[in-house]
């Protein structure tokens, strides 16, 4: 089977979604379906405001279809709601072909943090993007209980994995005896970093990461370790090396960052919002709070095998098949509603998995 992935975030960009993909990608392919890619450098792109970083992809309609038609995929997946993801749709649309998406993001909170833009008209754009979706997959149930109260329909779950053989427990120390408090993660203010870093916590805090804010916040917490950017195995030490990993986001859908950091035996110190809630068992795996203090601080008695025991329940093989169950049940559903037969652009007969 191929399915064709249409994102606005790919390499080289370093984020969940991303990761997310790239996983998904090669756990497909063990199972002997293709994902292919049509991302945003399959076009000229700009600067995204406020993300210079990240491209956006300038629309290319034609450009964007001739793609479609050549990956002649059996099924479409839409992950983003930007510039390639609206492509995809339109052309999906057009020519009334089903296709499923993904809710990875936020954007009402992302954009509501930098610009005096209502949240409901946000919420509105992105439930007629998903409108035409044979299937919108989410990430926890927190998250579906919250979008099905603004009127999205047809709410899949799909759940995320975590590497278990990368983020383990090991004996590095990157950071002192501690105590450590650790964040990894996009460096921007939607993240709400600055509510940990101005926790008053023995020992030291340490941020992995990059982002917009990182210069400001390194100018202003002149006690925290800012470490930049850390991948693979680096990035693996880092974890390793906390105490307690504390997740201040109040926007996050998900937090791949917490699997990661349970993997690793480092317990969660989190606010009770959407992704904390489901990922994080109170009392075993991390401490849900108001407080963000005193989580932090209750967090470093919890026993750090049975935090990584909680995370290998999150594996990428479960992921990819219940990924993969979606699209089914979207096809079908589909059908039902009298689209046609194949969610593939030709209408080939759909490969064996």
């Amino acid at each position: 089977m191929r399915i064709l992935l249409a994102t606005d975030a790919w390499s080289p960009q370093i984020n969940g979604v991303v990761r997310t993909y790239q996983r998904l990608q090669a756990e497909l392919k063990r199972m002997g379906c293709e994902l292919a890619v049509l991302g945003p450098g399959s076009f000229r792109c700009v600067p995204c405001p406020s993300y210079p970083e990240i491209g956006l992809a300038l629309p290319n309609l034609k450009l964007c279809a001739d793609l479609i038609e050549a990956a002649q995929p059996d099924a479409i997946h839409i992950a983003t709601e930007g510039p390639v993801g609206w492509m995809a749709r339109r052309y999906c649309t057009q020519r009334r072909l089903p296709f499923t998406s993904s809710f990875h993001t936020r954007f009402a909170d992302y954009i509501s943090a930098r610009w005096p833009i209502p949240e409901a008209l946000v919420y509105a754009l992105q439930r007629r993007f998903h409108q035409r979706s044979a299937g919108v997959m989410v990430a926890t149930h927190s998250l579906a209980a919250d979008l099905s109260v603004r009127g999205f329909q047809r709410l899949m779950p799909w759940t995320r994995g975590v590497d278990t053989e990368l983020f383990r427990p090991r004996a590095a120390r990157l950071f002192g005896d501690g105590p450590v408090f650790l964040y990894v993660g996009r460096v921007a203010v939607e993240k709400n970093i600055e509510a940990f870093l101005a926790l008053d916590l023995p020992g030291v805090k340490v941020v992995v990461g990059d982002g917009p804010q990182l210069g400001e916040l390194r100018a202003r917490y002149s006690d925290v370790i800012f470490t930049g950017v850390r991948e693979g195995e680096g990035l693996a030490e880092c974890y390793a090396s906390g105490d307690v990993f504390v997740f201040p986001s109040l926007t996050d859908t998900f937090g791949m960052v917490m699997l990661e950091a349970m993997a690793s035996g480092v317990p969660i110190a989190a606010f009770p919002a959407i992704g904390p809630k489901d990922l994080v068992t109170p009392g075993v795996s991390g401490v849900l709070s108001h407080d963000l203090g005193a989580a932090a601080r209750s967090a470093l008695s919890l026993d750090r095998a049975a935090v990584r025991e909680a995370a290998l329940a999150f594996t990428w093989q479960a992921a990819a098949k219940l990924f993969l169950s979606n699209i089914d049940s979207a096809r079908a559903n589909a059908r039902g509603r009298g689209a046609p037969a194949s969610l593939g652009v030709k209408l080939a007969r759909p490969r064996s998995v």
